[in-house]
């Protein structure tokens, strides 16, 4: 494989504690390179990279790009004005972001496979690793959640294989040049840097074009309007869809109690198999198609598709089932849009139990203001809603939009809403109000998976 970098090359990543600029270092020190980084505290991550050799300081300051840096890396939450990044600059370094050395390294392997939509990338790329780890391909994978099978959210292959998430926020996906990209969904959010779905819209089938001739677009037939992708596209397409009639359908589907599902795969009609899948929900049956789709496109045979989506059993914080006390189930999950909330409490609904609680972190200011009214009715499947403070995330509040407004507006339709807020009265409340044979579900991206963890603790 060819390589972007010199022997002599000392790479400084800026943030290097991110999941995917954690892995991408590893990658890079793997490979015999002398990495660095940054980041604003320790954590397990970064305690894993000073393990293999990576050296971490805590805190941004000038100083830590030394005479000997050659290049730096950045993640989109580093702005201008940041004290490395401007003494790379004023250095005259080499500077990419993250999704730059993505698409650089991801360019080196020729089975490429690029996971992007609104939600289910991380699920996905999982599921897609699954198999193709079945099928002993050996690949490089990197993931936004830890794979248990590989302990990590990175697996350093030497192999044609690469299998990574393509994040649409920044236009970051539109660095990669995948040989096989998957769309699993288009909607609404980021629109703090969007501004409508139009333009969403428009980006996806950016990203759709960097596709090569010799390549293939996995795409869902269910998206709206989903021609504005595919079309004027030099690669082949195929579709998938539950619903709609599509190149990839599951048929004969079997919920069972434990939230498990059976289903057959259908390409163009013809029954290929019949896949056993350890996680609950339609969602995961749509996402199960799209890995088998690239699967077979790579010449991966149906045998280790059943073998490895059978071994599949989910990802940190996507439906993960944190204990039981008595006789409460606790499941976490990391939905914060709309569309994965209902996702997760339909899911919910397929595993036998009698009380839903849902306590909700809202994600950021700017998507809890945008999506407000969806948010609103997002909750219909559950019984019992506690929404707690907003996550900021990298947002200020500007007074505009609150957690206890949102509970207000779930409260209209008629549900069980309350805004609790604080961490230690919302765990004092679902201790003295969950009974045995309930399911208690933290959802959002932020820190609300510790109220899980406190109630298990208690």
């Amino acid at each position: 494989m060819t390589t972007i970098f010199k022997n002599s090359d000392h790479i400084y990543f800026i943030g290097i504690g991110g999941i995917s600029m954690s892995g991408l270092a590893e990658i890079l020190s793997s490979r015999g390179y002398k990495v660095s980084g940054t980041d604003i505290r320790e954590t397990p991550v970064t305690k894993h990279l000073q393990s293999v050799g990576v050296h971490i300081n805590i805190g941004h300051s000038a100083e830590n790009i030394t005479d000997d840096v050659t290049h730096v890396v950045y993640t989109a939450a580093i702005h201008d004005g940041n004290p490395e990044l401007e003494a790379a600059k004023a250095k005259k370094l080499i500077i990419l972001d993250r999704a730059q050395l993505l698409g650089q390294i991801m360019g080196e392997h020729s089975n490429s496979i690029a996971v992007s939509g609104t939600h289910g990338k991380t699920t996905t790329t999982s599921m897609v690793s699954e198999i193709l780890l079945a099928a002993e391909k050996d690949p490089t994978i990197t993931v936004g959640g830890i794979l248990p099978t590989i302990g990590s959210n990175l697996k350093i292959g030497k192999s044609p294989y690469f299998v990574a998430e393509a994040c649409e926020y920044y236009n970051s996906f539109l660095r990669l040049n995948p040989l096989v990209g998957i769309i699993l969904n288009i909607e609404s959010d980021h629109l703090d840097f969007f501004g409508s779905l139009e333009n969403i819209y428009h980006s996806f089938h950016d990203f759709a074009k960097r596709i090569p001739e010799n390549g293939v677009l996995i795409i869902n037939k269910e998206i709206p309007n989903v021609s504005e992708i595919s079309k004027g596209l030099v690669c082949r397409v195929e579709t998938f869809s539950l619903s709609e009639d599509a190149n990839w359908t599951a048929k004969n589907i079997m919920h069972h109690e434990d939230g498990k599902n059976t289903f057959d795969v259908y390409y163009n009609d013809n029954k290929m198999t019949t896949i056993h899948l350890n996680v609950p929900g339609d969602h995961n049956i749509s996402n199960a198609l799209a890995a088998v789709a690239s699967s077979h496109f790579l010449g991966i045979s149906s045998e280790d598709w059943v073998k490895g989506l059978n071994h599949f059993a989910g990802t940190d914080r996507r439906f993960q089932r944190k204990g039981e006390k008595n006789g409460v189930l606790v499941i976490d999950d990391y939905a914060h849009h709309p569309t994965e909330i209902r996702a997760t409490l339909a899911a919910a609904k397929k595993v036998k139990h009698n009380t839903t609680w849902c306590v909700f972190q809202p994600h950021t200011y700017s998507r809890t203001k945008f999506l407000f009214e969806d948010f609103g009715d997002a909750f219909f499947n559950a019984d019992e809603i506690i929404i707690a403070d907003i996550y900021a995330a990298r947002e200020t509040d500007d007074g505009t939009v609150s957690a206890a407004q949102l509970a207000q507006r779930i409260a209209k339709t008629g549900k069980s809403a309350h805004y609790v807020g604080n961490f230690d009265e919302i765990l004092a409340y679902l201790e003295s109000h969950c009974q045995s044979g309930d399911l208690l579900l933290t959802v959002g991206a932020g820190d609300v998976y510790k109220i899980g963890e406190a109630y298990l603790a208690q």
